[in-house]
């Protein structure tokens, strides 16, 4: 039988052999990578976003310049230049006065040059006292109602081929009908709405704002501009410095760097107050556990730390951060989900 001292030693012996078994079969800690942003000191102010509308610098309706019957008129959604017929009115009578005028005006060029004669002739006789002073008066006279007369015929020439003119309506502007308030056949008078004709490459977006923010805002500015399938910009153009009596609104339009429809609805991200200068991080940074917030902050010896913040002003995908983190520190954005304090992680990108 073995005795005591020699069985304590070898259990001694075998415990120190199944620890040291244990120990060659642990894998030593795995370092995790992570991707990490840097928190920097940024510009940042409180946004609101406020509705406005998509509208055209060109927007017009166009009316009848004349009275008549419309023989043509384009239609809805017809593209037009510059230029281009929209709509045509029955001028057929419109051109039986012109040449009606013109014949007018013949007839009196005909007798100017009677009467020029006359005087010219006249002269030629009181020269030699044949004739008496108050016949050349009259033929001076005579001759001068008749230029008067041809100068009014050619008036009312002018006036019928303006008006002949106008019963051809053209575009203003490029653009495309968006709408159009009468048929071919109806009978219009001067002042007759007939299409309303848009540019829509011309886009503009009207906004309205409290007057709290009318100080807040500048021409230049740059606004984010959100719709239901994208993000844009815009820069304010023009700033409206009269409000409206009843709700107090200021009107803003912008200039917008993506060619919304005219029509469209979109959301307008104006700053409510005065930017200031914060340090902010990727919203990715942020680690909600439990109803807490924190983030993982990446120290000299690649050592993950955890840190207690909270968020104040937000812009975009960055947030102003509250708490013990200075600018210039690496925050994990990516691979911080099963991340734990202290353990020890590898940067698998280049911060900015």
């Amino acid at each position: 039988m073995l005795s005591a001292h020699r069985i304590i030693s070898l259990a001694l012996i075998l415990g120190l052999i199944s620890t040291s078994t244990l120990a060659a079969d642990t894998p030593p800690a795995r370092v995790k990578p992570v991707v990490v942003d840097i928190a920097q000191l940024r510009e940042m102010a409180p946004v609101a976003e406020y509705s406005g509308d998509v509208i055209s610098e060109s927007d017009a309706r166009l009316s009848a310049e004349i009275d008549g019957r419309l023989d043509w008129i384009a239609e809805v959604g017809t593209q037009l230049t510059k230029g281009d017929v929209l709509a045509k009115l029955d001028a057929v009578f419109l051109q039986q006065q012109l040449l009606e005028e013109r014949a007018i005006i013949a007839s009196e060029k005909a007798k100017f040059t009677l009467h020029d004669k006359q005087v010219a002739r006249y002269e030629s006789l009181l020269k030699k006292n044949n004739v008496a002073a108050d016949m050349l008066d009259q033929a001076v006279s005579e001759r001068t109602v008749s230029q008067n007369s041809m100068l009014a015929a050619q008036a009312r020439l002018a006036q019928i081929q303006e008006y002949i003119d106008r019963s051809t309506l053209r575009a203003p502007f490029n653009g495309v009908i968006s709408e159009r308030y009468t048929q071919a056949g109806e009978w219009v008078q001067e002042g007759t709405e007939l299409v309303r004709l848009i540019d829509i490459q011309r886009p503009e977006i009207t906004v309205r704002v409290p007057q709290n923010i009318y100080p807040l805002v500048a021409l230049g500015d740059q606004i984010k501009i959100l719709n239901s399938d994208r993000t844009f910009h815009a820069t304010i153009d023009t700033i409206v410095p009269v409000g409206t009596t009843t709700a107090r609104l200021f009107e803003l339009r912008m200039i917008p760097d993506y060619a919304a429809p005219p029509g469209t609805l979109v959301r307008a991200v104006i700053p409510t107050a005065q930017a200031r200068r914060v340090i902010s991080v990727h919203r990715d940074a942020l680690v909600i556990r439990r109803g807490s917030l924190t983030v993982f902050r990446v120290n000299s010896d690649n050592i993950a730390e955890q840190v207690s913040v909270s968020v104040g002003i937000g812009d975009g995908d960055y947030v102003e951060i509250i708490g013990s983190i200075e600018a210039h520190d690496a925050l994990v954005t990516r691979g911080g989900e099963r991340l734990r304090a202290g353990e020890s992680v590898r940067i698998s990108n280049e911060p900015n």
